[in-house]
C-alpha cells in the first residue's frame, strides 16, 4: 500500500528522503515514490511487508487535502490516535479502488458493486469520473535517473519520440504483465496508462476502451498492429483480430531492448541485457535471461542464462519452492537432492514462512515428485532470470510461495546486507558461439551456506554482486567480438535497485556504456512503445 501524507515535512517522518527522491515527491507529477523507511516511522508492517521500503506521496487533488486536513484535526482532538508515532501530521493507507487483478472501479454503479465486500463507506460526487487511471510509481536510485516502476497518471499522456518515424499510423499492442498499448504517428508515441495484467475480460475491456479513447484523443486511425510473438495473450488476440491492420510480430525481449534504445534516440546496434520473468522466445521456448545484439530493426540472440525445467509450468511462478529444486537438481547433475533445510519443516507447498506460523512439513515424497518432473520433458525450459531469483529466495527460506508478481525478488532484495563484500561465482560457458550464464556453483553454495546459518543478508548480497560480475563479463566478451560499447540493461528484474547499482558499477569499470530506461518502466509496461518503435523502423 502507498501512504498519502500532507507534506514533505510528514513524509521525512516515514522515509529518508535524498535530493533526487524529494524532487520526485514534489514533482507536478505526484507519484508514488518507494523510498527506505524510517525505523520508527510506526507504519503497520502489513503496509508493505517483507520489504525495507514505503511508497509514499503527497496530495494532488483538493479532496485529497481536505481528508488529511480532516484527519489531522480529528487526531489532535483523539490523543494516541491514528497520528501517534509518526509525529503531529497523520498519514493516509491509500490503495486503488479494485478486486486484485481487475481494473479499477470509476462509476459509483461498478464500484459499489464490485467494491461493497471491501469498502466501508463510499465517498461519491455529482461529477462523473472521465478514465480510471493509476497512479505513478517511481524509484529513487544512486545512478542518476529513478527506476519508472509504473507510468501512469501524471506522466500520461505525453508523447514520446520516435527515432524513425512511422510512415504508417502503428498500434502496438503490448504484453500480458503491466500492461500498456501504444499509438505511433510520424515521430511521436503516446504510449497509454498502465491498464493491469491482462488475464480477464474486464481487464481487456478496459484495455479496448483506453484504445479507443486514445485514438479519439490523438486522431489516430491505425493501419498496422503491433503484438508479441506469444499467441495465448489477450493483446495478441485483440491484435489479431482488429480487422483491416496488418499485424507485426514483435519478440518480446526485442521489444524491451528496442523501447530503451528508442527511448533515447538511438537506433543501435547496442548489447541488450534483457531479464525478466518471462517471454515467449524465438524458438518457441519460454526466454527471460537474454543476451541480445540488436536495433530498432531486428536482433539476435548471442547469449542467456541456462536453461532449466519449469515444473509445473505457471504454478512455478506462485510457488518459488518448485525453482529451487529444479535449480538443485540440475546443480546436482539430475540427482535428485535432499529438501533443503531452508525450506524442510519451515514451510508448506501453500503458504510462506513465516517465523510466527506453525511448521508444516514440506513431504519429502512431494520434493521428490517435483525433482523428477524437473529432470523430465514434460516440463518447459526456461533461461528466466525471475524464476532464478525466486530460487533463491527460497533456499534462503524467505518465500515458498508469493501472493504478487515478483514478491520473492523483491524480498530478495530487501534483505541484502550493503556490508557485505563477497560475491559467489557465476560463470560463462560458450556453446557454439552463444554464451550461457551458469549460476549452478552459485546455487550449490547458496544451499550449503543457509543450511551452515550464514545470515541470509550475506548470502542475498553475494549473490546480486555475482550477477552483476556475469553479465559484466558476458558484455566485455561480446562487445570485444562485435566491436559494440553501449549495453542496454531492461527488463523487469532490473526493477531491483540493488542489481542495476552493482551492474551499472561492473560495465563502467569495463569501460562499457549501460543504458537504462529513464521515460519508460524497465518491465513490461514500456514493450508498447518497443513495438512501435519496431514497427516504424521495419516500415521506414
Amino acid at each position: 500500500f502507498a501512504l498519502m501524507a500532507g507534506d514533505v515535512v510528514a513524509v521525512e517522518a516515514l522515509v529518508e528522503l535524498n535530493g533526487e527522491a524529494r524532487e520526485m515527491l514534489e514533482d507536478r507529477a505526484r507519484p508514488i515514490v518507494v523510498a527506505r523507511r524510517r525505523a520508527h516511522a510506526g507504519v503497520a508492517a502489513a503496509v508493505a511487508p517483507g520489504s525495507g521500503e514505503l511508497g509514499v506521496m503527497l496530495p494532488y487533488t483538493p479532496l485529497h487535502h481536505l481528508l488529511l486536513a480532516g484527519l489531522a484535526s480529528a487526531t489532535d482532538n483523539s490523543p494516541g490516535g491514528l497520528g501517534s508515532g509518526i509525529g503531529d501530521a497523520p498519514a493516509l493507507v491509500m490503495t486503488s479502488g479494485n478486486v486484485s487483478d481487475e481494473p479499477i472501479a470509476y462509476t459509483d454503479e461498478d464500484a459499489i458493486a464490485r467494491l461493497a465486500g471491501i469498502a466501508d463507506v463510499f465517498l461519491t460526487h455529482d461529477r462523473p469520473i472521465h478514465m480510471r487511471t493509476d497512479d505513478s510509481v517511481v524509484r529513487a536510485t544512486s545512478v542518476g535517473a529513478p527506476i519508472l516502476i509504473r507510468r501512469s497518471r501524471g506522466y500520461v499522456p505525453a508523447p514520446i519520440g520516435l527515432p524513425i518515424p512511422a510512415t504508417r499510423p502503428v498500434l502496438a499492442c503490448g504484453a500480458e504483465l503491466k500492461s500498456t498499448f501504444c499509438l505511433a504517428r510520424g515521430e511521436r508515441a503516446w504510449v497509454s496508462h498502465h491498464i493491469g495484467d491482462l488475464k480477464n475480460y474486464e481487464t481487456l475491456r478496459s484495455f479496448g476502451e483506453g484504445v479507443e479513447h486514445f485514438q479519439r484523443l490523438f486522431a489516430v486511425a491505425p493501419e498496422v498492429v503491433a503484438h508479441d510473438l506469444h499467441p495465448d495473450y489477450l493483446s495478441t488476440r485483440y491484435a489479431l483480430e482488429r480487422e483491416g491492420l496488418e499485424p507485426l510480430p514483435v519478440q518480446h525481449h526485442h521489444g524491451h531492448l528496442a523501447a530503451c534504445l528508442a527511448e533515447h534516440g538511438e537506433h543501435g546496434p547496442a548489447i541488450g541485457v534483457v531479464f525478466d520473468g518471462s517471454g515467449y522466445g524465438a524458438d518457441g521456448t519460454v526466454w527471460g535471461g537474454e543476451l541480445l545484439v540488436g536495433g530498432l530493426r531486428d536482433f539476435e540472440r548471442v547469449g542467456h542464462l541456462r536453461a532449466v525445467r519449469l515444473p509445473g509450468g505457471d504454478r512455478a511462478v506462485s510457488e518459488p519452492w518448485r525453482m529451487a529444486c529444479s535449480w538443485l537438481v540440475d546443480a546436482h547433475d539430475g540427482e535428485i537432492p535432499p529438501v533443503p533445510s531452508s525450506l524442510a519443516g519451515s514451510v508448506s507447498a501453500d503458504a510462506p514462512r513465516r517465523p510466527s506460523s506453525p511448521a508444516v512439513l514440506l513431504a519429502p515424497e512431494r520434493w521428490e515428485a517435483l525433482a523428477r518432473l524437473a529432470r523430465s520433458e514434460m516440463a518447459p525450459l526456461t533461461t528466466s532470470a525471475g524464476r532464478l531469483f525466486d530460487a533463491v529466495a527460497a533456499l534462503c527460506g524467505l518465500r515458498a510461495s508469493v501472493t504478487y508478481e515478483g514478491q520473492a525478488a523483491i524480498e530478495l532484495e530487501a534483505a541484502v546486507d550493503h556490508s557485505e563484500r563477497g560475491r559467489y561465482t557465476i560463470s560463462l560457458e560458450d556453446s557454439d558461439g552463444v554464451l550461457q550464464l551458469d549460476p549452478r556453483a552459485a546455487i550449490s553454495a547458496i544451499a550449503r551456506e543457509c543450511a551452515q546459518g550464514v545470515p541470509v543478508g550475506s548470502v542475498a548480497a553475494r549473490f546480486h554482486s555475482g550477477l552483476a560480475q556475469a553479465i559484466a563479463l558476458a558484455c566485455g566478451e561480446i562487445a570485444g567480438g562485435r566491436g559494440l560499447s553501449t549495453v542496454v540493461l531492461s527488463g523487469g528484474v532490473f526493477q531491483n535497485r540493488v542489481l542495476l547499482e552493482s551492474t551499472i558499477a561492473e560495465l563502467e569499470r569495463a569501460k562499457l556504456r549501460p543504458l537504462v530506461h529513464e521515460q519508460l518502466p524497465p518491465g513490461d509496461g514500456g514493450i508498447s512503445y518497443g513495438q512501435a518503435a519496431v514497427a516504424a523502423a521495419r516500415l521506414f
